[in-house]
């Protein structure tokens, strides 16, 4: 019974991990969209940026709270 919960831990922790992948989309997202949104209308740039930093903070937290709940199942339980 216990290497079937140790199993089970191991496929938890890599499902939830997931967002890690996600998060790297978002990132990607966001800074090809100030790229774009950049070459467009230059004089925007110091204001885009600032926006581009709060969507790169929002989705870095989402995979951090991924890496924390992995970390919390492998470890925690």
């Amino acid at each position: 019974m216990s290497q079937c919960k140790e199993g089970l831990q191991l496929v938890g922790a890599g499902l939830a991990t997931i967002s890690l992948a996600g998060s790297g989309v978002g990132i990607g997202v966001v800074f090809a969209g100030l790229m774009v949104s950049c070459a467009r209308n230059p004089q925007l740039t110091k204001n885009l940026f600032t926006y581009a930093i709060l969507g790169f903070a929002l989705s870095e937290a989402i995979a951090l709270f991924g890496l924390m709940m992995s970390f919390l199942i492998l470890y925690g339980f």
